[in-house]
């Protein structure tokens, strides 16, 4: 009976923690607002502009959400990135249920948004004022000095204890300027060469320019532009192909392998689970890519190897320009990682003939028998020792890996266990 128990304690126990780490382990704000259709204008924006994957990648974070009346004051009436960067300043980098929005240490703080992490908030305008005021009232405004508290807190609407917060708020909180910043366009993209020479990759942009594949990049700005602009130390990198011995049409889909036609900003590339396609892709080749995570980076994989997202050079809802710290070789122009080269097989010791035993007079003094030389290494002068297609998708499921909770379930069962059947 006794052991009967445990195993129906220790059931109880499994089951307790799945629930509560499946919980905790993800949220999808996108399915957490469809459930509220006043919050259908907020959330298509946020899926418009790619918050969403951005919000999902992140943890311990409040979202100040606008229902469709509120929302009414941005949407349609700015151009897209515009109200990306007004929607970014509604995404708290703390978590801030009811209970804490009244406890606020002196009554008002200044805390840090995702607009802050975008670069495009100069001073203080990537910061929020949240102030408890009286009659139980919490005021929000932008810490820009002389900014009001033009927002308030209405309703709570999810949380995920110290993971996301949902609550809603009566009016977008406005930072000077954030409303009349222009929209990017071909035109504005003239300037790419200098934005790519300013940011180290003098030679990916002149290669743009020569071959004409600037004018591709132009073409697609309207419906979206991820560009990965390779280092200037990245041509020069050892293995990097002869790019003279290339034929123009190879250089043209090089190039077009470095960006997508779409906007695929960091957020959605760290939330990636499938391939994607590049400007290359066409009937006769795939071209494409796939991504990986460690921690806060992002790895682009070709096939032929990995290649890292080192900065980001714009990022202006729908065009957003990365740096990468290697050129983006395709397969499908450069061929699959070399297979490592095959294990020698073993060198057999022949057996040896009987010999005629010495008399005694003849026999040598006794000497301990030396041991048989080793096998000599068959491999091919400069074979790889690992294999980089095996090493890649290593590197990859390494780069991929995250505490999952099934993991803490394993642990925490078997500290469990012990102890009951103990």
């Amino acid at each position: 009976m006794a052991s009967s128990s445990r195993a129906v304690s220790l059931l109880a126990f499994t089951l307790s923690l799945l629930t509560v780490l499946s919980t905790v382990s993800s949220h999808n704000i996108t399915q957490i607002l469809s459930e509220s259709p006043e919050y259908s204008s907020f959330n298509s924006y946020l899926s418009q502009t790619k918050l969403a994957d951005e919000i999902n990648s992140r943890t311990t974070i409040t979202l100040l959400v606008l229902n469709n009346g509120a929302m009414s004051s941005l949407a349609g009436k700015h151009p897209l990135s515009v109200v990306k960067n007004a929607l970014s300043l509604l995404v708290l980098l703390d978590y801030y249920d009811p209970v804490k929005l009244h406890k606020i240490s002196q009554g008002t703080t200044l805390t840090t948004t995702l607009y802050q992490t975008t670069g495009n908030a100069p001073g203080n305008l990537g910061f929020v004022n949240v102030t408890d005021l009286k009659g139980g009232k919490v005021g929000f405004g932008s810490a820009a000095p002389g900014s009001k508290l033009e927002s308030s807190y209405t309703k709570s609407v999810k949380q995920i204890p110290y993971n996301i917060s949902v609550l809603e708020i009566d009016a977008p909180i406005i930072a000077p300027g954030i409303l009349t910043a222009p929209a990017p366009s071909a035109d504005g993209l003239s300037n790419i060469t200098g934005l790519l020479e300013k940011a180290g990759c003098k030679t990916f942009a002149n290669l743009l320019v020569t071959s004409g594949v600037l004018k591709t990049y132009e073409s697609t700005v309207e419906k979206g532009l991820t560009v990965f602009a390779p280092s200037d130390e990245a041509f020069k990198a050892e293995g990097v192909p002869d790019l003279t011995k290339l034929t123009q049409a190879e250089v043209v889909s090089l190039l077009e392998y470095h960006a997508l036609s779409e906007y695929k900003p960091k957020g959605s590339l760290k939330t990636n689970k499938d391939a994607i396609s590049t400007l290359a892709t066409n009937g006769a080749g795939k071209y494409d890519l796939t991504t990986s995570t460690s921690g806060d980076e992002v790895i682009l994989h070709t096939g032929v190897g990995p290649s890292r997202l080192a900065d980001t050079v714009v990022d202006e809802t729908p065009v957003v320009i990365f740096t990468v710290d290697k050129v983006l070789l395709p397969t499908e122009l450069f061929g699959k990682s070399p297979s490592p080269a095959p294990a020698p097989e073993p060198v057999s010791t022949p057996t040896p003939s009987p010999a005629k035993s010495p008399s005694p007079a003849e026999a040598p003094s006794p000497v301990a028998a030396s041991p048989p030389a080793p096998p000599v290494d068959d491999s091919p002068e400069g074979a790889p020792s690992d294999s980089p297609t095996s090493s890649e998708d290593s590197n990859a499921k390494n780069a991929a890996f995250h505490v999952s909770a099934s993991a803490y379930v394993t642990v925490l069962v078997t500290l469990a266990a012990t102890s009951l059947l103990l």
